[in-house]
């Protein structure tokens, strides 16, 4: 009884916090690029010349250049992080075509580190205006925690722009000042103190040898700076000058400030206590190690060791954004309609409470994202963000995940339910029935699982950010369906077992028992999937280099909405030779409508094709929406991500499928798993589609989920091999394969409902991302009865009945 109670406390404070991480869902679910819209680039530094220190130190202070550049933009939430030794991502939200260009040239140019004095009269001027209750415009006057007097100001709205920040220069100006805010963080509060600071440089950042954190003698920390013989001389007149007493500053109480200024931004205006000839500084404050710190790589930043190259350029237009947002919430909504109506016609009772386990599946979604996400960020998962009490990052993709994991959520009900079924129709009592449905159940349901999870484990170690967020719901999903379904619907079925309300589980049958001879058939199974491979295979030849996309071939693609639709041969005929041209479908539902995909070698060649298509096809109306550039360095890496994730996943299958079960089981599930690769590949093919890192993740959740059916039969195997003596031959296989044959129909059934749903209203976006997984998951159905249950038992050795693996 307390174990009861336990379990249900559980559920109950899994699910409040869950529900907490989302509400109020506009504050708390963060959307990916591809979903409020935005541009992302992925910089790398220029390590062709020798550094100056590690490439890694050269990244860091890259970053600070990059991360001064964007804030300086005024844009709202930029996410910046660093990828690997020496690539640096920048996430702007919200951008507008016309401010891509100025935004690209804006991060790559080079820092300027300047330092420049602050106005002689500074506390004065400064106490002047908080007197005067004075602040500019997007400012209002604040206290900092701990301090009487009013001495800083707090920001009201949103960063301000380039045009605020200069206007913000010119407030209450004073002649050759300019006014500068430094900021300071107290309580997570962005407080900012005002400096009139000269607008002219006395010394800048090349004349700078290091800057590092160092500690005084009762372990207060200091930013240690020092300068070249020129900066040395420079630096020795200016703090002589302006020391208390010194030439500019006579007066022996006088406080000049020297504010050390990266492009325009104000880091710190420390006091000049001395005169200082050595070259060697010592900036003090009352600084904590990461302030310290911080200070250290702003100086380094500013003298710059290498140019930065942009290796990829990705844009969605916002409105795109809001489309793909209302089109996949739309098939989240009806995939979970359209599979609670089947479970509750089928299942009757058992699927009301499957339902129910449905919903609880959703609302504990956010809580697992929250727990795979910490996982995965021990593989590396810088910007995807999230924490204990944030959600991470949500991606189109990632939508597709939750919809996928509504339609294999249920799979576990599925294969519960029918082995409760099983143990009914034996005799036993329904209490007895309840338990041994689960128990016995359970194996395979967590070894299916397993298998899904490694290849989304390895889809986030190679994936990008949005397919990255695809293995996080992903995931999240399959914990949380575990869960519910293992745990969740037990705990509601045996209470009111217990309680003597729950007596039956009335269930429709649409699959009799079967006798059909499957191993009598694999000779036929064979041709038909040779000749289905071989056709998939001419297709994919004939179209050579037009089965890749952008992703993997490097160049440009350009995604363009228009009014009216221009004749194809017209636009080949205009666009530069090669120029890969092609209709696709957009929106859903009965909004539905086409998009112009164009695919070039390089932005020189998508600016002409765009200038083209303004002068000479100006009646059509074309305007563009989504842009992705990619170096061919970046595709190339992203073909080799794709090839590894795909390899590891296959080998991953053979050590987990050899240890639960043996090899030759292994060797059988992994033909199955080629098939149903290769399948889905050609038939994706045939259509048209291109190859995507998108595709390759639909392609890997083929890998993951197909094999699922496998499991199951393989498992009903395993059984039944111990019921026979040990005894392994085509007759158990059979026995094995229509014992299972309808909950492997009905775990598709619900997974198809799913991913059709996707394919229907989820929009152009995500179509080939369900085609993909709708085409794997029929060829994995037909492969675990045709192709890898006849592959096992050809490969297994030729030998007496063994005992049956424990």
């Amino acid at each position: 009884m307390k174990a009861s109670i336990w379990k249900w406390l559980i559920l109950v404070v899994a699910t409040a916090w869950s529900v907490a991480l989302v509400i109020p869902p506009k504050e708390k679910i963060k959307l990916g690029l591809d979903l409020q819209g935005g541009t992302s680039y992925t910089l790398e530094i220029d390590d062709s010349e020798d550094l100056e220190g590690s490439v890694a130190d050269a990244r860091d202070r890259a970053l600070e250049v990059v991360r001064n550049r964007v804030d300086s933009m005024g844009v709202a939430e930029p996410t910046i992080y660093p990828d690997g030794e020496k690539r640096i991502v920048v996430q702007i939200p919200g951008m507008k075509a016309e401010d891509r260009e100025r935004a690209s040239a804006n991060i790559r140019k080079a820092a300027f580190l300047e330092f420049r004095m602050v106005h002689p009269k500074n506390d004065e001027l400064v106490k002047n205006l908080f007197a005067d209750r004075k602040a500019p415009s997007g400012y209002e006057i604040a206290v900092i925690p701990g301090r009487q007097n009013a001495d800083c100001w707090v920001r009201k709205g949103p960063p301000p722009t380039e045009a605020e920040r200069a206007a913000l220069r010119r407030f209450e100006e004073k002649a050759g000042y300019d006014l500068l805010l430094e900021k300071t963080v107290v309580q997570n509060r962005d407080y900012f103190v005002p400096y009139y600071v000269s607008r002219k440089a006395e010394l800048n950042g090349d004349s700078l040898k290091s800057a590092s954190v160092d500690y005084q003698q009762f372990g207060q920390k200091v930013v240690q700076i020092s300068f070249d013989a020129k900066g040395r001389k420079i630096f020795a007149k200016l703090t002589a000058d302006h020391a208390p007493g010194g030439a500019k500053n006579p007066d022996p109480n006088g406080r000049h400030y020297l504010a050390i200024v990266l492009d325009n931004t104000l880091y710190s205006a420390p006091f000049i206590r001395t005169s200082i000839p050595g070259g060697e500084a010592v900036i003090e404050g009352a600084f904590s190690l990461e302030e310290a710190a911080d200070l250290a790589l702003v100086l380094r930043a500013g003298a710059l060791p290498a140019p930065l190259r942009v290796l990829e350029e990705r844009s969605v237009d916002p409105t795109l954004g809001v489309d793909s947002i209302e089109s996949g919430w739309r098939a989240a909504a009806i995939g979970f309609g359209a599979v609670a109506v089947f479970m509750a016609i089928y299942y009757h009772f058992a699927g009301l409470v499957a339902v129910l386990a449905l919903f609880l599946n959703l609302v504990l979604l956010p809580l697992g994202m929250i727990v795979v996400a910490g996982f995965f960020g021990l593989l590396g998962g810088a910007g995807m963000g999230g924490s204990a009490t944030t959600l991470p990052v949500l991606t189109l993709p990632g939508i597709a995940g939750i919809v996928l994991t509504v339609g294999m959520a249920v799979d576990a009900n599925v294969l519960i339910f029918e082995r409760i079924r099983e143990e009914m129709r034996t005799g036993k009592r329904f209490g007895a029935a309840l338990s041994a449905g689960y128990d016995k159940a359970f194996s395979t349901i967590f070894d299916a699982n397993v298998t899904t999870l490694l290849t989304a484990v390895i889809l986030f170690w190679q994936g990008s950010g949005p397919v990255k967020g695809f293995a996080i719901t992903l995931s999240a999903g399959i914990v949380a369906s575990m869960y519910t379904a293992i745990v969740g619907t037990r705990m509601v079925f045996e209470f009111l077992e217990h309680r003597g309300w729950l007596h039956n589980l009335k269930m429709t049958q649409w699959v009799k028992e079967t006798k059909i001879d499957f191993m009598g058939l694999r000779k036929i199974a064979a041709a038909v999937s040779i000749v289905l491979l071989a056709g998939s295979g001419f297709v994919a030849w004939q179209r050579g280099a037009e089965n890749f996309g952008v992703d993997f071939t490097g160049g440009q693609q350009l995604t363009l909405d228009f009014a009216r639709k221009a004749d194809v041969d017209a636009l080949r005929a205009a666009m530069p030779r090669g120029a890969g041209i092609q209709y696709q479908r957009a929106g859903a539902g009965e909004e539905q409508n086409e998009v112009l995909a164009l695919k070039v070698a390089s932005p020189e060649e998508g600016a002409a094709a765009q200038a083209t298509l303004a002068e000479q096809f100006a009646d059509n109306g074309f305007k563009l929406i989504q842009e992705d550039t990619v170096g061919p360095q970046v595709g190339k890496e992203l073909q080799r991500s794709g090839l590894i994730a795909i390899g590891l996943s296959l080998l991953g299958m053979i050590v987990y499928i050899t240890i639960r079960f043996e090899f030759s089981f292994a060797v059988g599930a992994v033909v199955g798993l080629l098939h149903n690769l290769l399948i889905t590949l050609g038939i994706y093919c045939l259509l048209g589609r291109q190859l995507t890192m998108t595709s390759i993740a639909a392609l890997l959740t083929v890998l993951g989920y197909s094999v699922n059916d496998t499991i199951v039969v393989f498992d009903r195997i395993r059984e039944t091999r111990k019921l026979r003596g040990g005894r392994l031959d085509a007759a158990v296989v059979n026995e094995s394969i229509n014992a299972t044959i309808s909950r492997t129909l009905l775990t598709s059934l619900t997974t198809l409902l799913s991913v059709a749903m996707l394919m229907l209203f989820g929009g152009g976006a995500i179509f080939d991302f369900a085609l993909a997984i709708f085409v794997g998951v029929v060829a994995g159905t037909y492969a675990s009865a045709f192709i890898a249950s006849p592959t096992m038992l050809a490969v297994r050795p030729k030998v007496a009945p063994e005992a049956a693996k424990k």
